[in-house]
């Protein structure tokens, strides 16, 4: 999951496929992303199955990329992400514009729900264990993509600046993880994750500075702020079981406390309580 969606552009050519952006020229006038950039992913979105591309022209050849099943299940996370960044980075170069939940025609915020007992789910109603297949070594890629500073981001990390600095890491998204089920001393998520001390120390400092963790009496706990990035977390976790299964078994077994069944996430409208689908939400203009 990590390998694939740990890329700014990635996630926002899928975010425009699923808005309805087909050809080539509706990425170029929807993102300020070269053509070199734009033609290296549309390719390995096709090549990853996140896209499928389609001849409608002859001659000269024209093609279209169209949204698969595969990324057409990735609207949740996606929802997410734009919630979180809209409500808690104030420093875009342009506002977030709210999301419209169609159905019911309001302005809206999505909510975390069991699907197996409709109620609401956050952080602490929720418990992780590792399933068959999982371990924090086995969860965290041999390669990734490395932290960038500021000065090297690019357009797109501008628009979703502060979740690229979670899921476009392999140890940053691992610690954030790790925060949530618990682990909060230094020398915890150097045990607990295998990383080398001055890495830890690094995303440690940029979850701190960017108001994620807050470091008190020598532990690192998630604020209002990083808590608030649970539905990001959940919705990225099912959307990679569903379609990166192991025959071994799931990597990840959550369980709603409350209701005390396997919990996989639903997200509903918070205006009329219907589940949201993803053809239902649009930005309000």
């Amino acid at each position: 999951m990590l390998g694939l969606l740990g890329d700014e552009w990635t996630l926002l050519i899928v975010q425009r496929a699923l808005l309805c952006a087909r050809r080539y020229r509706d990425f170029v006038a929807a993102l300020p992303v070269s053509n070199a950039v734009l033609s290296n992913r549309l390719q390995n979105l096709t090549e990853q199955e996140l896209l499928s591309r389609s001849e409608y022209q002859g001659n000269p050849p024209r093609f279209e990329y169209l949204a698969t099943s595969t990324s057409r299940s990735l609207w949740p996370m996606l929802t997410s992400i734009w919630e979180w960044e809209r409500r808690w980075i104030p420093d875009h170069p342009e506002p977030l514009p709210r999301m419209r939940h169609t159905a019911c025609g309001t302005e809206f915020t999505p909510l975390v729900t069991c699907r197996a007992c409709e109620e609401f789910a956050d952080d602490k109603s929720v418990a992780a264990q590792w399933g068959p297949s999982g371990s924090w070594e086995r969860s965290i890629p041999a390669a990734g993509t490395r932290r960038r500073s500021a000065a090297r981001r690019s357009g797109a990390a501008e628009m979703f600046p502060q979740t690229m600095s979670v899921i476009g890491d392999r140890w940053a998204f691992a610690l954030l993880v790790a925060a949530f089920v618990g682990v909060s001393r230094f020398t915890d998520f150097q045990t607990q994750l295998g990383a080398p001390p001055v890495t830890i120390a690094d995303r440690l400092t940029v979850f701190t500075e960017e108001g994620i963790l807050v470091n008190s009496e020598a532990r690192y706990r998630l604020t209002e702020k990083g808590r608030a990035f649970f539905p990001v977390l959940v919705c990225a976790l099912a959307w990679a079981q569903r379609w990166f299964p192991s025959p071994e078994g799931p990597a990840v077994i959550l369980t709603h406390t409350a209701c005390a069944r396997r919990f996989t996430p639903v997200l509903v409208c918070d205006q009329c309580r219907g589940r949201l689908r993803g053809s239902q939400i649009h930005p309000v203009s």
